[in-house]
């Protein structure tokens, strides 16, 4: 049984991901094998929240290059969890904005 804490890698602090914060949607890098109910659960144990709906995304490796060398990023996974309307938000996104 995987933790909490192994789901939810780290919170992705963009611009984009800023300005959803109003409509209660949030961003998390995430386990790559972690599934939608997995993650739900994960933000729900850890912030205390209600969670409505999560969507996913899978992040393709790209192409970089920094002079001769050439490589790649790595693979990862997005999740944009959005919370119900009676619920409290994250504490932790307050602060930024």
């Amino acid at each position: 049984m995987k933790m909490v804490q192994d789901i939810i890698i780290k919170p992705i602090i963009t611009e984009a991901s800023m300005d959803k914060i109003a409509d209660k949607k949030y961003t998390f890098k995430v386990a790559s094998d972690a599934t939608k109910p997995e993650i739900a659960k994960a933000v729900e144990e850890l912030f205390g929240v209600k969670v409505a709906n999560v969507n996913t995304i899978s992040m393709k490796k790209k192409p970089k290059r920094l002079g001769v060398h050439f490589g790649y990023t790595s693979e990862w996974k997005k999740a944009i969890v959005t919370l119900k309307p009676d619920s409290k938000t994250i504490e932790f996104f307050d602060g930024l904005n």
